[in-house]
């Protein structure tokens, strides 16, 4: 056994020192460089992946939650200049980690921030690897990534629509990746439409990779949804939502419609809940699953007494394939939007999330609240509903002033 073992030992030596004498002049040169780097002390080491090079070793974590092993992704040629380049920018990356100035947002482009004003990817092909460099911060990023179905949908709808919409007009324009061409794209979206707020935080979101600066009045260019759009839309009284429950002859989808005007929720949220609560002699709470767009939360009933008309505790989903290995949320959401057209029910699904908003702000219940039930943030639920806030405020400050003055005016 022992004589096995050596054989073994001599064997695997052996190996090594031909895979040694195999590896080409350039992988020699990158062990050696490596291994100066661990002499040296330094946390990072440069390493091949294919026919590119990058950054890997001991790097703060997005959330800010200590350290972990991680690639910072270079975007560098696995070639002589190449390797050059990555050494420069492991050193700059070294100090940055030793002063306590790393910043992720600098170092996810291929190259340091450019100097302000500087144009960025004079060439279609620059805009391609900004792009690619844009979907490796979002997947690499770790609050995103524990939910990869939210995730994959939320890149699929919110996100890549105006990457590409960017791309195709540089296409047209021939213009560098650059303040001009972001302005240009977001021109090509209608004032005071979603799409064009939506597209404004995206390419916000590129130009602080890439290190371009924005004009000091994007956000007002880009903005506008929540205060114009949302603010005024015609959505269904009450009334008019029971009335359309009645009208669906299949209860699986009447029971889809009851769900999401009672708790406000997403389409594709009604096939990722739990209403086990609801058979209970506690709060009928639902409690949306983590596989949602934006992960686990719980909502209470607004109405209540609509839990009992809309015979929620009876849950008959309908048969929708949920399997997010072969499907995506947006496609089962697209699902109920199908089903309200076929049954004609008069308004979207998503009018049934907005109405339940606007229901908890007459009903007072807190805006922090509402939100977080909503699954989104507070900025977004007070630009989203701000008309209807504004109405709710105005109408209490009316009423206190009258209630004031009747309390001065009586003997």
């Amino acid at each position: 056994m022992e004589r096995i073992k050596a054989n073994e030992s001599v064997a695997g030596s052996g190996l090594r020192t031909h895979n040694r004498e195999m590896a080409s002049p350039f992988d020699l040169r990158l062990r050696i460089l490596n291994e100066g780097f661990r002499t040296g002390g330094l946390p990072l080491r440069i390493e091949r992946r294919g026919q590119r090079l990058g950054l890997r070793g001991r790097l703060p974590r997005r959330d800010g939650a200590g350290f972990q092993v991680q690639r910072l992704s270079l975007g560098l040629k696995a070639d002589g200049t190449g390797l050059e380049t990555a050494v420069q920018r492991l050193h700059q990356v070294c100090g940055d980690l030793a002063g306590g100035r790393f910043c992720w947002s600098r170092w996810f482009s291929s190259h340091p921030r450019r100097p302000h004003g500087q144009e960025a990817g004079g060439s279609a092909d620059g805009c391609t690897h900004a792009l690619q460099r844009f979907r490796e911060a979002f997947e690499a990023d770790p609050v995103r990534s524990r939910n990869p179905a939210g995730q994959r949908s939320t890149w699929t709808t919110a996100y890549w629509p105006y990457l590409r919409r960017l791309a195709m007009v540089q296409e047209q324009r021939q213009q560098p990746l650059g303040r001009a061409l972001l302005a240009q794209t977001l021109e090509s979206y209608q004032l005071a439409s979603r799409s064009r707020q939506q597209c404004g935080t995206v390419l916000a979101a590129l130009a602080r990779q890439e290190g371009i600066p924005l004009p000091e009045d994007w956000s007002a260019r880009a903005g506008g949804y929540g205060l114009h759009r949302a603010g005024h839309r015609q959505l269904p009284t009450d009334r008019q939502i029971m009335a359309a429950w009645h009208r669906i002859p299949n209860p699986a989808w009447r029971w889809v419609l009851g769900v999401m005007a009672t708790y406000g929720l997403r389409n594709h949220e009604v096939f990722f809940c739990d209403c086990s609560a609801l058979h209970g002699d506690g709060a009928p709470v639902v409690r949306v699953l983590a596989a949602s767009k934006t992960g686990e939360r719980q909502v209470w009933p607004f109405l209540p007494e609509w839990v009992r008309h809309f015979a929620l505790a009876d849950v008959r989903r309908p048969p929708v394939t949920t399997n997010l290995a072969q499907v995506t949320l947006q496609r089962v959401g697209r699902r109920v939007m199908e089903q309200f057209r076929r049954y004609k029910v008069g308004f979207s699904p998503y009018d049934l999330r907005h109405a339940w908003a606007v229901r908890t702000i007459h009903l007072g219940l807190p805006d922090t609240v509402a939100a977080r039930m909503m699954g989104h943030s507070v900025a977004i639920h007070t630009r989203t509903y701000h008309h209807w806030m504004t109405h709710r405020d105005q109408q209490q400050a009316v009423n206190t002033a009258l209630a004031q003055r009747h309390v001065a005016g009586s003997p």
